[in-house]
């Protein structure tokens, strides 16, 4: 476990480097175009740092607006509040994570946070009503395991940082192209229309980037770990199953966001998650895990 507490603690590290340096080369190119000079390199750095900042320690909220939660309330989620408080003390955990709440019939959840300090599990409606204590209880511990792991710092930070690069790689792009056709004297910039083309080829690739980053094998620990504040894997398989044959889909979730859920919310690829792409493992892989533990 404290390995993989490193291992996620270096890849987000990474991640945060790699954001700067490609929002830096983006905004570079984007001022060189508008034909700024010398003063576009130290505005594109600046601008880089600032968002890497901004995004880093406003990733959760970033992630809960996109999802649409609201705070679990004592009168309306009890017996989710409950289950928590429960949980606090065979998890370890010495600060107590924020309940959310998202209005949807799919059962699903998350967690999210820069660090346990600020972590956050979001539950759907879905959940609550379609799931027993006892398998709900396996779902919220499944949540907190990786708030225990950092799994949560290195989904949030992929998730908004890399987001952003897409987001800004297909404005530029759209700008390049653009200008280009308005340019009836064809004196636009050869260079710029290059990489314009580069990375509106690369944009969608970055949504792989984030899959590849987060390993599938965060699912596997977060079981057993459940597991291991539970000791009821029973409730964690029966949630699994009911959370894998439910047919509803999340309407708040998208290819950026899926990878966090416990199970894959886009019933699109749900049938593909043996793909070697997936981020998360097949359902039936990981119950035989849970059983291997008894």
């Amino acid at each position: 476990m404290y390995e993989d507490i490193r291992n996620n603690k270096i890849k987000t590290d990474i991640v945060v480097f790699g954001f700067i340096l490609m929002v830096t080369l983006i905004i570079y190119f984007i001022c060189m175009a508008f034909d700024l000079g010398t003063f576009s390199v130290v505005f594109a750095f600046t601008f880089s740092v600032i968002s890497a900042w901004a995004t880093y320690y406003n990733c959760d909220k970033i992630i809960l607006s996109m999802s649409k939660a609201r705070p679990a309330t004592h009168e309306e989620d009890q017996k989710l509040v409950n289950i928590l408080d429960t949980l606090m003390l065979s998890s370890g955990l010495t600060y107590k994570p924020k309940l959310y709440v998202v209005e949807d019939s799919q059962p699903n959840a998350f967690a999210t946070g820069r660090n346990p300090e600020h972590s956050v599990i979001c539950v759907t409606t879905g959940l609550l009503e379609k799931l027993n204590y006892y398998e709900l209880e396996g779902v919220i511990a499944h949540e907190m395991s990786h708030i225990k792991n950092y799994d949560i710092r290195l989904s949030a930070v992929v998730t908004v940082m890399l987001g952003l690069i897409v987001m800004l790689s297909d404005i530029f792009s759209r700008w390049t192209f653009r200008s280009s056709r308005k340019d009836n004297d064809s004196n636009g910039n050869p260079i710029l229309m290059i990489i314009g083309l580069v990375l509106l080829i690369l944009a969608p690739l970055f949504g792989q980037l984030m899959q590849l980053a987060i390993s599938r094998r965060r699912e596997y620990l977060a079981d057993a770990t459940a597991v291991e504040f539970t000791r009821n894997p029973d409730g964690l398989i029966s949630a699994l199953s009911k959370l894998d044959e439910d047919p509803d889909e999340l309407e708040v979730a998208n290819s950026s966001t899926a990878h966090m859920y416990i199970v894959c919310p886009l019933k699109s690829k749900k049938k593909k998650t043996s793909s070697l792409f997936s981020t998360h493992p097949p359902i039936a892989d990981r119950i035989e895990a849970i059983r291997n533990l008894k």
